[in-house]
């Protein structure tokens, strides 16, 4: 075992990467709520997630973001969650043509009603931080 990557949380840069990635109008939706909802999660979720598993090198933020909006396609059901990653990707630099791109070519692999459902979350986020489609 001593061969194994130490896990590394560190809620401190969980936060600055929070920041980074979401707006601040996405972190209001979500983490207040979730605090009233269920005291320490919020925390224990940036910590671990932006904290934890970002800060482990070997892909970048805009990697990332691909195989978030990815996985939360083909889980489906998960529109506030995928609506935050479609803004955060454009935060990393993603056009709103390569986030479309991402549902289009996922049609044959997680099926095209779950394609459909991720290009309409997208459409709707576009149009919300005021990207039109070039």
């Amino acid at each position: 075992m001593d061969d194994l990557t130490p896990a590394v949380l560190d809620r401190a840069a969980g936060y600055r990467l929070l920041d980074e990635l979401q707006d601040e109008a996405t972190q209001r939706a979500s983490l207040p709520g979730l605090e009233k909802l269920a005291p320490g999660f919020a925390d224990w979720v940036v910590t671990s997630l932006f904290g934890g598993t970002y800060q482990r090198a070997g892909l970048e933020l805009r990697d990332r973001q691909l195989l978030n909006l990815a996985a939360l396609a083909t889980l489906g059901g998960v529109d506030p969650q995928l609506t935050g990653h479609v803004r955060s990707s454009l935060r990393v630099g993603l056009t709103p043509e390569q986030i479309i791109e991402v549902f289009v070519h996922l049609a044959p692999y997680i099926g095209t009603p779950k394609a459909l459902a991720g290009l309409r979350v997208a459409a709707a986020a576009l149009a919300e931080a005021g990207e039109e489609r070039r």
